[in-house]
């Protein structure tokens, strides 16, 4: 499975860059993954499509937003199972302080709910990767969701 975790602007917290550092490798075990720093929506978009790559890979946009849908983590990793058998690699895209575009928000092919609460962006990007990390660890069945 491939999957690129895109967010907009640069990280100014160091304490997040390391963590994103870490999930980022944790992931790599189970999964092919990127993370990317990006201009704006449109480089989202752009990325998303293809066209920012000499391969022309298009992925499945999804957006995280307070508007989208909420997963338990269990229903969480169900739902990265059905998109590993569809075979099309997934772009998460977490947004800048104003949120997503009208447009880009057409094009997403999913939103996603972390919950009901605000986060910082940069925090944002922390849970998504912990719990994309959870998910793969759910789905190899590894002690790790449940604490042992």
């Amino acid at each position: 499975m491939k999957i690129k975790v895109t967010w907009i602007g640069k990280t100014k917290e160091p304490a997040v860059q390391v963590l994103t550092d870490e999930y980022l490798k944790r992931i790599s075990r189970y999964a092919e993954i990127a993370g990317v720093a990006l201009k704006d929506d449109a480089a989202i978009l752009s990325l998303a499509t293809g066209e920012r790559s000499k391969k022309q890979e298009r992925h499945k946009l999804v957006l995280l937003d307070a508007r989208g849908s909420q997963f338990s983590s269990e229903e969480f990793a169900a739902f990265l199972e059905r998109e590993h058998i569809n075979a099309i690699p997934l772009l998460f895209a977490i947004g800048g302080s104003d949120g997503f575009s009208e447009e880009i928000r057409r094009r997403a092919g999913f939103t996603l709910s972390l919950g009901k609460m605000t986060l910082p962006h940069e925090l944002a990007r922390v849970v998504l990767l912990e719990q994309l990390y959870r998910a793969f660890t759910i789905l190899a069945n590894h002690p790790y969701h449940l604490g042992h």
